[in-house]
């Protein structure tokens, strides 16, 4: 059976490796181009590339190394208003795509932690940041859409007769853009720009995926940890992702600096979780030691399948995994995907 995932019904994206203090720079590159490759052997549509803190690489540089690396995968580069002017992200958007024939994915990301937004003289309340957000994002499309000059005045942006050159050299190259649904900030800059909403699942005791209805498109942010029996599962994931009090000390400051609202609601949903006596294929503890962004699915490829088939059921497309270890990591997240549509299927 083919290892890859049928793409007429879902979309996956994997996410790209984070910079570690104790990786040097070829094994870094060597890391991101082997996630590439193997998410592109997967038939995933493409790969998160972070833009989480001001300690990241430049997520453009990275874009480059997975372009490079593959022949179909598309880069879901996260972009943070703070760190570039809307024409320079058009720029790299047209740049990148006519370079290689390939479509770019833009994750616009409204925050961040509080304390690297203060050191760049960035107060600006958590829902004014999605206003600014709209404005940003604006600019990018219509500066990307064939035609003349773009005059925009906005509250927060403004340019007068501002052409991009080179534009981009085929409308099926114009970007797809995805955006936090977490809060009702997020779903209202969404449904501005057309964006596809991202969100986090929440454990559910009756059966409901934990997730509000989707509107124009809808994606989801999960890891996936699946094998054939239920103990082998847990095994690999606790391996993968050991109690780490010092990752437990580092997400209480995280938490106490940041004002996101999809971390406070996985916070609530990892307490709730612990107090279900039951054990549950929702799991937190990579988000809680701060090794991952995102919560997991974990246990048999049948248990694991019914929980993305409630998802799939409801509608929601798109889901954006996390950074697979190995190749074969991909194979067994792809045989739960394929349980899950199969399972659907009329």
């Amino acid at each position: 059976m083919s290892s890859e995932v049928p793409t007429t019904s879902v979309e996956l994206f994997s996410a790209c490796p984070l910079r570690q203090t104790d990786l040097n720079a070829p094994t870094y590159l060597g890391s991101i181009e082997n996630v590439a490759r193997w998410s592109e052997r997967g038939g995933y549509r493409g790969t998160l590339i972070y833009t989480a803190n001001n300690a990241e690489a430049d997520p453009w540089l990275l874009a480059q190394v997975v372009l490079r690396a593959t022949e179909t995968l598309a880069p879901l580069v996260a972009v943070q208003p703070v760190y570039m002017h809307p024409y320079t992200v058009a720029k790299m958007v047209s740049s990148l795509s006519n370079m290689y024939g390939r479509k770019i994915f833009l994750n616009m990301v409204a925050g961040g932690f509080k304390n690297d937004l203060v050191a760049m003289n960035d107060t600006t309340p958590h829902d004014r940041r999605y206003d600014r957000l709209v404005e940003y994002t604006t600019i990018i499309q219509r500066l990307l859409e064939p035609g003349s000059s773009v005059s925009f005045e906005g509250e927060f942006y403004s340019v007068r007769n501002l052409r991009l050159t080179p534009p981009l050299a085929a409308a099926d190259l114009f970007p797809g853009f995805f955006i936090s649904g977490s809060s009702a900030a997020g779903l209202a800059a969404a449904q501005a720009i057309g964006a596809t909403v991202v969100r986090y699942p929440q454990p559910s005791e009756d059966g409901d995926p934990g997730l509000p209805e989707p509107e124009a498109g809808s994606g989801i942010r999960i890891g996936v940890i699946a094998r054939e029996e239920e103990e082998e599962a847990w095994r690999v994931a606790h391996r993968r992702f050991p109690a780490d009090r010092k990752g437990q000390v580092t997400h209480m400051l995280a938490m106490s600096t940041s004002d996101s609202v999809w971390h406070q609601q996985l916070s609530s949903g990892a307490r709730d979780a612990e107090k279900n006596e039951k054990r549950s294929p929702y799991w937190m503890g990579p988000f809680e030691s701060s090794k991952e962004y995102c919560p997991y699915l974990v246990g048999s490829y049948s248990r694991v399948a019914r929980e993305l088939s409630r998802f799939i059921a409801a509608r929601h497309r798109t889901y954006i995994l996390d950074i697979p270890p190995d190749d074969e990591e991909s194979r067994h997240v792809n045989r739960a995907f394929r349980q899950a549509l199969g399972s659907l299927a009329p």
